[in-house]
């Protein structure tokens, strides 16, 4: 077995190693979450009456995700085989896997495009306003041509963020981010040699941003040491076990993820047909909420790659040490968003009032100010949700994921606003509560789910090859020309001096394992004649004459 490399010197388990991982990704995280939210309020300030491309974006966005989340999903679930392979010190198969992800990714990344051809007629079951389906056409088409840009950048930031090398991620991701801002502003508006393009422009900006993302991980991969180090251009063969173990246990991720975005596409179709301004106060609430709720997917990244790596290394109590820690920290931190929600909604949203009418945003901001009530009741319960789901995915616990997400957002949040809206009884807040009760009936169940420990003996990589050796002739029973087989010819190949140990270390063993504190001498210490010292008279003479004479 070849030693994985070293990252860290934080302790495994630690609060300091959960920092240095999850930090990173938080921040990187984050910095998404921006990306959409400015995406967001250039688009706000572009949107009048007579083009709603802020109320056409979050459906557009929704569908897309929805279509592609199968993909993102199994193709994120690369981060895990990454992890346990790294945990289990095996590097050739950390790329191995890297390159099964790759080569799934332009598959899927090929398959999207033609989705855009079925753009209008999609979009046209919404029976929303023509002027929105037109802008929600465009918006999506053009992330149906960006797909393969999207799952490569996806598979190649696996190969860091599975490992721990999650600065490197937050690196790249800053960049994308700074390079989409810049394109949104001179996209969307129209500034030196750009036209204005609006909504399709929110859109070229977002692909042309993944695509530079795409490259930076594929050149830092090529030519750096670490690619070489882990054998990359050894390794890129396809591997038709592994990329069916990465679908096996990737898939149910990918459909976890289209059931719970789906289950929200669906949402917000269904809540848009009460209207307009309703469907503008929902992407509003649910954008706000994006600047707490994706920062969070980071802690979660971070907990499925520790907990990756301790399934690699065989010790998962390790684990579950790290996973309550980083429960700890998101609780905190969400309960502080929730406090902001209900005590200063209006500070979230002024900077959406820009450009605005005041008397038309007035309207739309009160609808806001109580849906964001709602997040603050369910914020708690979205973080336990994030945080343990990823514990178990780490260990390879996906079907479980996937049929109790599924079953719950189909059964308590879409099925009661459909049957509601086929009545004609359907209104904003009976749709929300609905909402409410799914997440936190998911944060209680992935809670659950964990404590009951089945993850543990669970592991997605293959155990590695043992080398058997030749075994030893059979000893014959003809033992009449032969000297008796002594105690010391069985240990001889291991026996030696062990030189430069504390001379109390006998008495005092748990001190220097363990950090105990020391005993107090209570005998003579007596030397061996080998060199190891000893605390209890007598102990090197009466060892029998063949190992008081070791071997170097």
């Amino acid at each position: 077995m070849e030693a994985a490399p070293s990252h860290s010197s934080a302790p495994a388990g630690s609060f300091r190693e959960l920092l240095r991982v999850a930090l990173p990704l938080v921040f990187s995280a984050g910095s998404l979450s921006m990306m959409y939210f400015v995406d967001r309020v250039f688009l706000a300030w572009r949107s009048d009456a007579d083009y709603p491309a802020l109320a056409a974006v979050l459906p557009a966005v929704l569908v897309h995700w929805t279509i592609i989340s199968v993909a993102i999903g199994t193709l994120m679930y690369v981060n895990t085989f990454v992890a346990q392979y790294e945990g289990a010190g095996r590097p050739e198969r950390v790329a191995a896997a890297v390159w099964q992800g790759v080569y799934l990714a332009v598959v899927f990344g090929v398959l999207f495009v033609p989705v855009a051809l079925v753009a209008p007629a999609l979009f046209r079951l919404m029976d929303h306003p023509p002027a929105m389906q037109s802008l929600e056409v465009e918006y999506f088409s053009v992330y149906c041509y960006g797909a393969i840009p999207m799952t490569l950048a996806t598979t190649l930031s696996c190969f860091y963020s599975g490992r721990g090398q999650t600065v490197v991620v937050m690196l790249v991701n800053f960049g994308m981010v700074g390079l989409n801002i810049v394109l949104d502003g001179c996209m969307i508006f129209g500034v030196g040699p750009f036209p204005a393009m609006g909504i399709r422009g929110a859109a070229l900006a977002t692909v042309i941003s993944y695509s530079a993302s795409a490259t930076a991980y594929a050149c830092l991969i090529a030519f750096t040491e670490t690619g070489r180090s882990y054998g990359f251009g050894r390794n890129r063969r396809f591997d038709g076990e592994l990329f069916r173990r990465l679908l096996r246990y990737g898939l149910p991720t990918g459909f976890q993820y289209l059931a719970d975005i789906a289950g929200f596409a669906l949402f917000i179709v269904l809540v848009g047909t009460l209207g307009e301004q309703v469907m503008e106060a929902t992407t509003l609430a649910f954008n706000v909420n994006s600047l707490a709720f994706i920062p969070m997917l980071g802690f979660g990244t971070a907990v499925m790659t520790l907990v990756g790596q301790r399934i690699g290394e065989g010790r998962p109590e390790l684990a579950v040490r790290t996973t309550w820690l980083a429960a700890g920290l998101c609780s905190a931190y969400m309960l502080i968003w929730a406090a902001v929600y209900v005590l200063a909604p209006q500070v979230m949203l002024s900077i959406y009032a820009v450009n605005r009418p005041d008397l038309e945003f007035a309207e739309t901001q009160a609808i806001v100010v109580v849906l964001l009530r709602f997040i603050a009741l369910y914020s708690f319960f979205d973080g336990l949700a994030i945080i343990f789901s990823a514990a178990i995915r780490g260990a390879g616990d996906t079907r479980f994921c996937l049929w109790f997400t599924f079953f719950t957002a189909w059964l308590v949040m879409v099925l009661p606003v459909a049957v509601a809206s086929a009545l004609g009884r359907l209104n904003l807040w009976l749709s929300w509560w609905a909402c409410s009760a799914y997440i936190v009936i998911i944060g209680v169940g992935f809670v659950a789910r964990f404590q009951g420990g089945k993850w543990k003996s669970m592991r997605v990589i293959e155990p590695e090859a043992v080398l058997h050796e030749e075994p030893a002739p059979a000893e014959t029973t003809d033992t009449s020309n032969k000297e008796p087989v002594t105690l010391y010819d069985r240990i001889e190949a291991v026996v030696g001096i062990a030189r430069g140990l504390p001379s109390d270390l006998a008495e005092n063993h748990d001190h220097y394992l363990h950090g105990q504190p020391k005993k107090r001498a209570r005998e003579t210490s007596n030397v061996h004649p080998s060199g190891v010292t000893t605390t209890q008279p007598g102990v090197g003479a009466s060892l029998p004459p063949e190992l008081r004479t070791g071997t170097d």
